[in-house]
């Protein structure tokens, strides 16, 4: 799965370097901006994905497929109305997003175009989210990687073809997640009927079984709040970005989306700790769940350490790559060493997320994100007078680092709950 989730920054990556090539800041800035709403509505509604994966890898450690199925559907039915909603109130969103956020008046233009497009295509980015989650789940990783190749391979075509090739600017870039999103989702549709067959399926009055949805919502409720804090605390750092400058924004984007690479890669781990632990949950089995807790943070900090050396290293040549504006490459490689430091001091929060959303402790994990965002902040509002832009960076490397200690502490009494016996 690392293969899979590196996939999906690399779109963003992509987005902007062919919006950069332009040459404005205001586009880079406007497709910054367009995304990080569309990451905040994603993120927010996260538990559609790590959720479902949750509960159904303890439900096939349990030996029950059809559950598993019934959680599928569930999630679904969810995610369809959730996107039907956010299309509907995609102006309010926009106009609430950019009143929080600010930026330029040609910022927000592009922001503006970009959104508009790119949000007819949320329920299908949601159900594609529900399926993933299912696939991580049943420990088809094979198949999750197979449909997130295809979805991120198109965008990136499809928005090098519409923006460099046709000339469509920032709408291009909407228009090319649109079409990669719905194909996806069509495609996944028929996975899913070709691995069960039918034959899984569960009743329509077992999916809409109140006590079910209850516990779904319950789960999802505290993962929801968790993703919420952890886009505010992204959705804050852009917004100190704007109203440093057209520049800086663009800068500090363009960084962002290197930690994003490194995140991503760092979450393919993670979801192979939501599989086995969630299996050893639904198992009853102690040593499982302790084998790939150790598996997954010594693979997670070596993976970590390496991805911090490549941002390091190639940084330069990157952001040369992502932008032709002076300003902007002499500010982003003034901050690429802090960008540098963010994948090895999150490590252990995204190794750890993986662990609590497998084992379903996801009040747990929604309270040291509070936990972790009040530090955040703190932080910030102590080193930003001092420091400026750097004193906004090293808040951010300290949010990711408590929020790893804080979850592995928390885990140790968490274990001895969920596994009276070792054996």
């Amino acid at each position: 799965m690392t293969l899979a989730y590196l996939s999906t920054p690399v779109v963003g990556v992509v987005n902007l370097g062919v919006i950069g090539r332009i040459g404005d800041p205001a586009l880079v800035g406007g497709v910054a901006i367009g995304a990080l709403i569309f990451d905040f509505v994603f993120a927010t509604f996260n538990f559609l994905r790590a959720g479902t994966t949750g509960l159904v890898a303890q439900a096939v450690g349990a030996d029950d497929r059809r559950e598993a199925s019934a959680w599928l559907a569930r999630a679904l039915i969810l995610a369809v109305a959730i996107g039907l909603v956010v299309v509907l109130l995609r102006d309010v969103i926009a106009e609430a997003a950019l009143a929080l956020i600010g930026g330029s008046g040609a910022v927000q233009a592009a922001t503006r175009e970009y959104w508009q497009v790119r949000a007819l295509a949320t329920p299908f980015a949601l159900a594609n989210y529900v399926i993933l989650g299912w696939l991580i789940g049943l420990g088809r990783a094979g198949v999750g990687l197979a449909l997130q190749i295809v979805l991120n391979s198109v965008n990136v075509i499809l928005s090098v073809a519409l923006v460099s090739g046709l000339g469509l600017g920032v709408a291009g870039v909407g228009w090319a997640s649109f079409a990669a999103e719905t194909g996806t989702a069509v495609v996944g549709a028929g996975v899913v009927l070709r691995l069960t067959g039918g034959a899984d399926w569960p009743r329509l009055a077992h999916v809409l079984e109140r006590v079910a949805f209850l516990r779904m919502i319950a789960v999802n409720r505290d993962i929801m709040i968790r993703s919420f804090a952890l886009l505010l605390a992204f959705g804050f750092f852009t917004a100190q970005s704007a109203r440093a400058g057209d520049v800086v924004l663009a800068a500090n984007e363009i960084l962002l989306n290197f930690t994003m690479l490194a995140a991503f890669f760092l979450d393919g781990l993670a979801a192979a700790a939501e599989q086995f632990a969630g299996r050893a949950i639904g198992a009853r089995y102690r040593p499982a769940f302790e084998r790939s807790l150790r598996l997954v943070v010594g693979w997670g900090f070596a993976v970590g350490a390496f991805v911090s050396v490549v941002v390091l290293v190639l940084g330069p040549v990157l952001i040369d790559l992502m932008t032709t504006s002076p300003d902007v490459r002499a500010e982003a490689r003034l901050f690429l060493p802090y960008a540098a430091l963010v994948p090895i001091a999150g490590t252990l929060a995204y190794q750890m997320d993986g662990v609590f959303i497998g084992a379903t402790w996801s009040a747990e994990m929604r309270n040291m994100m509070l936990v972790s965002l009040a530090v955040y902040f703190a932080v910030w509002f102590v080193l930003a007078p001092p420091l400026g832009i750097a004193g906004l960076w090293i808040a951010l490397l300290v949010f990711v680092g408590v929020r790893g200690v804080t979850l592995l502490w928390m885990s140790r009494g968490k274990v001895a709950a969920s596994f009276p016996d070792r054996a």
